[in-house]
């Protein structure tokens, strides 16, 4: 168990394709997050975007077999979900009090508590990237790192803010109806992928469909509620000392957000990849263009993708092994100019 007094978790007998769920009861409710590996290891953090969780926002990323080598041999990964976003989630009662955006990010030094985690690793998506980036800003001791896809730090602007609003009405009194899942497709893939007249929808798209559908209404339309009330954190972002790589892709809706958010970074510490072609949810519809930056971003930390005969890492991250040279984006392979990376579309 924690030593903190404010949590108290539940295991959960439910094993998720070898990942075990643990039910972390904090002081904004519980939390669900989902353990892969040895614990021995230094830990990543994952949170999806909205109405999304671990299974339909990075399994595309890890069913890349290069990528899950890098992650899961020097990572064990704690995947933690938004409330009410996991796999078989019951609907949140009514009369439970809407978490603000600093109460999911206060959640998380919880689960950190919980699982006696010191500093750790952080991939956020779209709304997930806006939690973790919150979260490094007011833990900054307890985040070594910052993988960004699609992020956003400004207010909502007018247009997003009205389109939220349109779509918390029709799940409110609609549930997880077709206009409400076209509008989350949108936010999330490309008109590539995404099909049209006479063009099918991606085998991605499809599942992603299957998986909303599973999805409790109010369980979404909290989260939305909480990520259309969120503040400007520009302000905040130079203060930040961790290294920070952000994936956007050209085609994401968000694509202008994280140019700004890039623009407002310290540039010593961190670096854009944009990806053409791309919406916003990287990990799924291109993941094998996240595969090279992330090498070139964690050989900062002295890690590798394994060799068959190398052992494990089991010390944790510090950000002391960083050698001074490797604190540019230069010396990650990355340029201080977005980088432009293709995945070719045919098959």
């Amino acid at each position: 168990m924690a030593d903190s007094n404010d949590s108290v978790a539940v295991d959960m007998e439910e094993i998720y394709l070898g990942g075990k769920e643990h039910l972390v009861q904090t002081g904004r409710g519980p939390v669900s997050v989902i353990v892969y590996g040895d614990q021995d290891k230094p830990a990543l953090l994952t949170y999806p975007d909205l109405a999304l969780n671990h299974v339909s926002c990075f399994q595309g990323l890890f069913f890349v077999p290069e990528a899950a080598s890098l992650l899961l041999h020097n990572f064990c990964i704690y995947h933690i979900s938004p409330p009410g976003h996991e796999l078989g989630a019951a609907a949140i009662f009514p009369e439970d009090s809407v978490l603000s955006v600093d109460d999911l990010a206060d959640q998380i030094i919880e689960v950190l508590n919980y699982f006696r985690l010191g500093a750790v690793m952080c991939m956020g998506v779209t709304a997930g990237a806006y939690i973790l980036t919150l979260f490094a800003m007011k833990y900054r001791e307890r985040v070594l790192g910052l993988i960004l896809v699609s992020p956003l730090c400004k207010a909502p602007s007018w247009s997003e803010w009205i389109y939220n609003k349109v779509m918390s009405n029709f799940l409110y009194f609609y549930g997880m109806c077709g206009l409400v899942k076209e509008c989350l497709l949108q936010r999330y893939f490309s008109k590539e992928v995404r099909g049209g007249v006479g063009v099918p929808e991606a085998d991605m798209v499809q599942a992603c469909k299957r998986l909303l559908d599973e999805r409790q209404s109010i369980n979404v339309l909290r989260f939305l509620h909480a990520i259309n009330r969120r503040p400007d954190i520009t302000e905040g972002l130079k203060r930040l000392r961790c290294r920070s790589l952000i994936f956007v892709g050209d085609s994401s809706p968000f694509h202008s957000e994280a140019l700004h958010m890039t623009s407002k970074l310290d540039r010593r510490f961190s670096a854009l990849v944009e990806v053409q072609a791309c919406g916003s949810v990287v990990t799924e519809e291109q993941p094998h263009a996240m595969l090279i930056p992330m090498e070139f971003f964690l050989m900062g930390y002295g890690l590798y993708r394994p060799c068959h005969f190398n052992d494990s890492p089991r010390s944790p991250l510090s950000p002391s092994c960083i050698s001074p040279e490797l604190l540019s984006p230069e010396s990650m392979g990355l340029k201080l100019k977005p980088i432009k990376t293709r995945v070719s579309l045919d098959v």
